[in-house]
């Protein structure tokens, strides 16, 4: 019983944190299931990535039913981490749990930072100007979701377009690489990529990393299939349908907490779990 309700505790905060910010979430999981639930890292890592999976598709059909997900830059960037994802995960079982353990700790720290970061001007939100019409019904009626949101025009700016994809291509195949290797989305990356290098606005990049992280998560969970160990259905189950659930109540919150004070709350949780897991592997190291 007592199993149960940590996995349905731990699931909501995942959900939550996938719903509200696009990312952070996965990191979360894997501790979860390590320092609450008794699982080895490795088998962790696979039983997040089937949690990972169900729960940002899950999000990605709210904010794509909302029109916020941008197709063609969620597709490429999650296509350029494909390969690595498969790569990696398949590379995982063979790590010890120390350094396992130093590298989800490494990740939680650069997720804590990316979330305390002050983050891009979200110019995506849904104040209402003097006519009454939101700024994502003007995006809407403004250009193709497919486009790039920001940026000037001309030939001058085609080169750098071009350079910025390339950027955007390599940062994909880094977050590809990390939820392979470690179970995680990898959204807190994904995020402010799509913000930088894929010109989009933050509510728009917030969505478009749910398909990223989607996609990725899945890619790895098949190269695991048949040479990863059991998942333990009667902690995975309830754990995602919790976060499935919580991650509809992460869209809503969104839009009544201020998104910064989302960040700082689960910015200083991933900073928590950070000091534990290093605490974990010097303990085992010396």
């Amino acid at each position: 019983m007592t199993g149960l309700l940590l996995a349905l505790a731990a699931g909501a905060v995942v959900g939550l944190a996938l719903g509200a910010l696009g990312g952070g979430g996965g990191v979360l999981t894997v501790p979860a299931l390590v320092y609450l639930l008794g699982f080895a890292p490795v088998e962790a890592a696979t039983a997040s990535l089937v949690i990972v999976t169900a729960t940002s598709a899950t999000a990605l059909y709210g904010h794509a039913r909302d029109g916020r997900v941008r197709w063609t830059a969620g597709l490429l960037f999650a296509a350029a981490g494909a390969g690595p994802a498969a790569l990696t995960s398949s590379l995982a079982a063979g790590v010890p749990r120390p350094v396992l353990t130093a590298a989800f700790a490494a990740v939680a720290v650069l997720a804590a930072l990316r979330m305390l970061a002050p983050a891009p001007e979200d110019r995506d939100g849904d104040e209402r100007d003097r006519g009454g019409e939101s700024r994502d019904e003007r995006d809407r009626g403004r250009a193709s979701p497919d486009e790039p949101e920001r940026g000037g025009g001309g030939g001058g700016a085609t080169g750098a377009r071009s350079t910025r994809w390339l950027r955007a291509a390599g940062a994909g195949a880094g977050v590809g690489a990390l939820t392979g290797f470690l179970g995680v989305g990898g959204g807190f990356l994904a995020v402010p990529a799509l913000v930088a290098l894929a010109g989009l606005r933050m509510r728009a990049a917030v969505a478009t990393g749910l398909l990223v992280v989607t996609a990725n998560a899945l890619v790895a969970l098949t190269a695991r299939a048949g040479t990863a160990a059991p998942v333990d259905w009667a902690v995975v189950a309830p754990f995602t349908g919790a976060a499935v659930l919580a991650a509809w109540d992460g869209r809503r919150l969104a839009a009544r907490v201020p998104a910064a004070l989302l960040r700082r709350i689960f910015g200083w949780g991933l900073l928590a779990v950070a000091a534990l897991m290093a605490a974990d592997t010097a303990a085992r190291l010396l």
